[in-house]
């Protein structure tokens, strides 16, 4: 008897059922995630769900090479991030694509308009000298009386940040005698305390007036500073909007602290995000705090010294410069001294909050611009359509390869169907975790993507069932078919699926936009085929060959010899030597 070759027994016909057991323990282990996690659908795309996306490029500056990387893009999709939370939208995404584009998607047809204004521009970082500090609620009406609710300002100031304290103590009363709110503001609004050459002009004319008259935008502006509630979202947006940085003006910042807010009264800028050279977070040697180190331009250290120089002479809060950006109070250190191309921010800063810092400062000086690619804005009901319409054509494309199979495997069909309701549900479960974990949106060119997928699984499947229909027609039984064809049919698979999931990867790689979500797709279901072809399709094959409709050929089986034009099986009989007329000579046996 001759040994049987080498490779040739397989080990999965004995115990099939272990890989059907890890198939349902994945399938049940997902869907629990899916509940558990609160998501039992996927996340939907702009195109699908309604809004707004927009594609940003990146553009270096004039002069400026390798501005384009992954520090610089990160710090951009923060600050335009804080814009659209700015907007009060909620379930916003801003993310970067590829290594120059960065996506915002706005959900629900929020407006477009608003949305180009917020998004598409450059940030404004501006260092304004501070007026005004007070906790973010609205300001009550002065009395006569001397008012309560200022000494419970106070004990709260000094429960979360001593220098705030005295901030508000001596910022609302700058003069000995009682004098309101609005006039202390319009003090402060001065730019120089040094008298002008125009006052001092007036001064030798005799004719300066003793009593000033009450400015119609300073008391404009101190109305809006005392109706201003930085707790409210929307009001925090709207402060300052539309301000020029030659104007004073409201903003919120948050308090040091950094569970409430501040709102500010602030002077024009007197320095703007360019004059800013660098910023790093650091640890100071001597004290061990992180800090944020500033260094500025030739020309922005000429004007921060002429600044400090001002603001270090005054009282607080008035000797603390607000860094804005975007209309919001980043930071507001206060000066002691007159400083000029380098400067440290300290405070009670940790790693993370000094890094941010650090960032906004940078963002300034970055060498980048950004520039509209492509707005797309889908209502609601254009979305629900759209949905609608992909479901119809994934359920026609389902159905027509459900007939197919029925029509020409008859019983085989039951396996192929079973495979690919197992892969289906592995799909939407994946998708539907992926979304609250990397943010995966089902886009439309995804649901293409899916749709594209059936026929995938369902060659896979043909692939297997005629390698079997190959050996049965060779004049083998089912059971030896089933594990004799599934080597070449296993090998062909392979190669058929790796090839898609490269053109899958490399689609994605190098695209941006909504074709990543059918390549992304693409690729997910590819590995998944892979995945159910091993331990659904192969396990459940050998159990049913043990059955006796397939492993009879039964005729609806899809097996039947008869049918197949299998050929009988090749016997092979013992050779008999042919009889010879006399003795054979030895030697030329």
């Amino acid at each position: 008897m001759a040994a049987p070759k080498k490779g040739r027994r397989q080990s999965a016909p004995g115990k099939p059922g272990r890989s059907l057991v890890f198939i349902l323990i994945a399938l049940v282990a997902l869907t629990g995630g899916m509940f558990l996690s609160g998501h039992t659908t996927p996340r939907l795309g702009i195109d699908l769900a309604g809004g707004t996306s927009i594609t940003l490029e990146a553009k270096n500056e004039p002069g400026q090479k390798n501005a384009i990387n992954p520090d610089n893009m990160n710090t951009a999709v923060d600050i335009i991030n804080n814009r659209v939370n700015g907007l009060g939208v909620s379930e916003a995404e801003v993310q970067t694509q590829g290594d120059k584009n960065i996506i915002v998607n706005i959900p629900k047809g929020s407006n477009e308009k608003q949305a180009r204004e917020q998004v598409g521009t450059t940030a404004q970082l501006y260092f304004r000298p501070v007026i005004t500090q007070t906790p973010g609620q609205p300001t009550p009406e002065p009395s006569t009386s001397p008012s309560s609710g200022t000494d419970k300002e106070k004990d709260k100031d000094k429960a979360t940040d001593k220098a705030t304290d005295k901030a508000t103590d001596k910022g609302g009363s700058p003069s000995a005698t009682p004098t309101s709110q609005g006039r202390a503001v319009s003090e402060a609004l001065k730019d120089d305390p040094t008298p002008s050459a125009s006052d001092k002009a007036k001064d030798k004319g005799g004719k300066k007036d003793e009593t000033p008259k009450p400015d119609p935008a300073t008391a404009k502006l101190q109305e809006q500073f005392t109706k201003l509630d930085c707790t409210d979202k929307k009001q925090r947006a709207a402060a300052g909007r539309g301000i020029k940085p030659s104007d004073p003006t409201i903003a919120c910042g948050k308090s040091p602290d950094g569970k409430t807010w501040d709102k500010f009264i602030l002077a024009p800028a007197e320095l703007n995000g360019k004059d800013v050279d660098d910023a790093k977070a650091a640890i100071n040697q001597q004290s061990g705090a992180w800090v944020v180190n500033m260094e500025f331009t030739k020309n922005g250290s000429k004007k921060f010294s002429q600044t400090t120089s001002k603001l270090s002479q005054q009282q607080p809060p008035q000797n603390q410069f607000a860094i804005v950006l975007d209309g919001e109070v980043a930071s507001a250190p206060s000066v002691n001294t007159t400083l000029s191309a380098n400067a440290e921010i300290s405070g009670s800063f940790n790693q993370d909050s000094a890094k941010d810092l650090a960032n906004i400062l940078s963002y300034g000086a970055l060498p980048l611009t950004f520039h509209e690619q492509s707005v797309t804005t889908v209502s609601p009901a254009l979305g629900g359509e759209q949905l609608k319409a992909g479901l119809i054509a994934g359920a026609i494309g389902l159905a027509l390869v459900v007939i197919y199979l029925v029509l020409y495997y008859r019983g085989l069909s039951l396996i192929a169907i079973a495979s690919l309701l197992v892969s289906a549900a592995l799909t939407y479960t994946i998708m539907t975790l992926l979304g609250p974990t990397i943010k995966f949106a089902l886009n439309l060119p995804a649901v293409c993507g899916a749709i594209v997928a059936i026929g995938i699984t369902a060659d896979s499947f043909i692939v297997f069932f005629e390698r079997v229909r190959d050996e049965i027609r060779e004049g083998r039984t089912l059971r030896p078919a089933v594990e004799r064809g599934w080597p070449r049919a296993r090998r062909t698979i392979l190669v058929s699926d790796f090839v898609s999931f490269l053109a899958a990867a490399v689609l994605f790689v190098v695209t941006v936009g909504k074709v990543q979500g059918f390549a992304f797709t693409l690729g997910l279901t590819t590995l998944l085929d892979v995945v159910v072809v091993f331990f659904f399709t192969k396990p459940l094959m050998t159990l049913m060959a043990r059955k006796k409709f397939f492993a009879s050929g039964h005729k609806w089986s899809g097996l039947d010899p008869e049918r197949l034009g299998a050929k009988p099986p090749l016997r092979r009989s013992r050779r008999t030597a042919a009889p010879t007329a006399g003795p054979v000579d030895p030697k030329e046996a």
